[in-house]
């Protein structure tokens, strides 16, 4: 797994899959446009619902969630990174969010 930072992530935005990982309830928070949202604790239930072709992008609060599914997506054979800095650092840098 790689920690790429908010340009890295915003710059692969057209070619990775932007996994949000956060509750439910932080949905109302904002989210990366396109974003799919599944919580953390769904991941392995709903793990079809991501292409193992097409690189993850993971992201959380802070980047410390989606460390851990980064890790256990890449276990699994998917090729996934953990963006740094999570939500709070790409809504902080004016970066767009739905």
């Amino acid at each position: 797994m790689a920690e790429i930072t908010i340009i890295e992530a915003d710059q692969r935005r057209s070619t990775a899959r932007i996994l949000y990982v956060r509750e439910d309830f932080e949905v109302a928070e904002g989210t990366i446009p396109g974003a799919l949202h599944i919580p953390m604790g769904q991941l392995q239930a709903r793990l079809g619902e991501l292409d193992p072709a097409v690189p993850v992008i993971a992201v959380c609060r802070s980047g410390n969630r989606s460390a851990a599914v980064a890790d256990a997506l890449n276990g699994v054979g998917y090729k996934a990174d953990t963006m740094a800095g999570g939500m709070t650092a790409w809504t902080r840098a004016g970066l767009p969010t739905t």
